[in-house]
């Protein structure tokens, strides 16, 4: 396995200022745009990082909205937001849209078995995302439920 190099994080960066920009779009204001464009820039760097050890892109996607996830519902606690505030920018560098490009590209010229081979892995990558994210939102919504109710139940008295 080769060693990073600087340049090979420069689509981190390219990551996080795409994701300013698309927070800015929201209308996002105030700390909240570096602190979801960093959940980008983070979404990408553990997609890049994880090539090697999953060889998987749909896994990376997987791995990587995981991670996403976590870091999006840890900042919706600690800045008392919304996840999806941080989620809807956060996901931007990792959603497919080369994909579903060349997808309806192949569909338009009529090469249907090109648009089912990338059609098939674009699903594969959205589905990989959504996945991820479902299930750390499930995670956490559990989690909550259930200190809540370890919270109610200590203060009864019996």
């Amino acid at each position: 396995m080769d060693a990073f190099q600087a340049a090979d994080f420069l689509p981190v960066l390219y990551a996080f200022v795409g994701c300013c920009a698309w927070a800015v779009t929201f209308n996002t204001h105030g700390w909240e745009i570096p602190l979801s464009a960093l959940g980008g820039a983070l979404g990408w760097l553990v997609y890049l990082l994880s090539a090697p050890l999953v060889g998987s892109g749909i896994l990376q996607a997987f791995v990587a909205a995981v991670a996403l996830s976590l870091y999006c519902e840890v900042m919706a606690r600690v800045r008392k937001c919304p996840t999806t505030s941080y989620l809807l920018i956060s996901i931007f560098p990792l959603v497919p849209g080369a994909g579903i490009y060349y997808t309806m590209e192949y569909a338009i010229r009529g090469e249907m078995e090109a648009f089912w081979a990338k059609g098939g892995e674009t699903l594969g990558y959205a589905g990989a995302l959504a996945l991820g994210i479902l299930l750390v939102s499930s995670f956490t919504r559990m989690w909550t439920a259930f200190h809540m109710g370890r919270k109610q139940e200590g203060g009864r008295a019996e």
